[in-house]
């Protein structure tokens, strides 16, 4: 049972990256999938979520209309299209899973992700 996060890298401010979140061992369909980011010397938070169907999502107020969560099951994968990126979204971003909606509290999640690094310069 694995979660793989991928996709991040050094981006300039205004630009945009999408990560990826892929499962292998489980499907990934069954369960609603977050993503959690944690910045040098700040605890992790939630970003985003999304249902298992992909038609409700949740995102918190610093990355409204900038964020978007997606999910292709058919792909066992979901995605966090990052755009208008400032230096206040450099982290470390986390895809988590758990049976359940969103929770900010990370022990409620079953399975996460290494993390992969955000970096945006100013």
């Amino acid at each position: 049972v694995q979660l793989q996060a991928s996709g991040g890298g050094l981006v300039q401010a205004g630009g945009s990256l999408r990560l990826s979140c892929a499962a292998s061992g489980f499907t990934l369909n069954s369960y609603r999938v977050a993503w959690f980011r944690q910045a040098p010397g700040k605890e992790r938070e939630g970003v985003s979520c999304i249902n298992r169907r992909g038609d409700n999502t949740y995102y918190v107020d610093s990355v409204k209309g900038r964020f978007t969560i997606s999910r292709d099951n058919a792909k066992n994968a979901v995605y966090l299209q990052m755009n208008s990126l400032n230096p206040e979204d450099t982290a470390d971003y986390y895809c988590a899973v758990r049976d359940l909606w969103y929770s900010r509290n990370e022990r409620d999640y079953a399975y996460w992700g290494q993390g992969t690094q955000v970096t945006v310069s100013s």
